[in-house]
């Protein structure tokens, strides 16, 4: 992969690890609403991901595979990586699965006023929800989509358009490559 695409991945990782620190944060504040724990998979599907979250996550496999996976094919509900209800692909896991759980805040398609979604699992008594509490969802998908943007730009290999994503299921295909 050229140097401007790998700038790019290296963003994309820079904003993962903000995310990541965030959903850390939001996830302890939010511990007594929450039922998500290690082994709950109720979440947990196939996905499709930017490319430049796709090949991101592809080159870290291909450092670090994961020992287990299914191999189920683009249409699959399932997401490869889910074994016993446990993620194999933990520490590369899209961002959309690194805030499972948490309390989401999004403006509605609209644009004319925020909505939450939360977990029918969590949050049950809880209500004070505001933008310190929450996950704001639309500042760092809009940050990730400009990322991405600048990847397909560069990315020669395949290309892409500036709203295409890939299939997560894809990546053991492209592992035994």
């Amino acid at each position: 992969m050229n140097e401007k695409v790998q700038i790019e991945m290296g963003r994309y990782r820079e904003l993962r690890n903000e995310v990541s620190e965030l959903s850390d944060k939001l996830a302890k504040l939010h511990k007594e609403e929450m039922a998500c724990k290690k082994g709950c998979s109720e979440c947990c599907m196939h996905f499709q991901v930017l490319p430049v979250e796709y090949f991101s996550i592809l080159e870290e496999l291909k450092q670090n595979p994961p020992e287990q996976y299914q191999e189920l094919n683009d249409e699959a509900d399932d997401c490869n990586f889910l074994i016993g209800d446990l993620c194999q692909i933990y520490e590369s896991r899209p961002f959309i699965c690194r805030t499972h759980g948490l309390p989401l805040l999004f403006m509605s398609q609209e644009g004319d006023e925020w909505e939450l979604s939360t977990c029918p699992l969590n949050f049950t008594d809880f209500e004070d929800f505001h933008s310190e509490n929450t996950y704001s969802q639309d500042t760092y998908n809009s940050k990730l989509f400009l990322i991405n943007q600048q990847f397909v730009k560069n990315y020669e290999a395949e290309k892409f358009g500036d709203f295409d994503m890939i299939s997560i299921n894809r990546l053991v295909m492209d592992l035994k490559k």
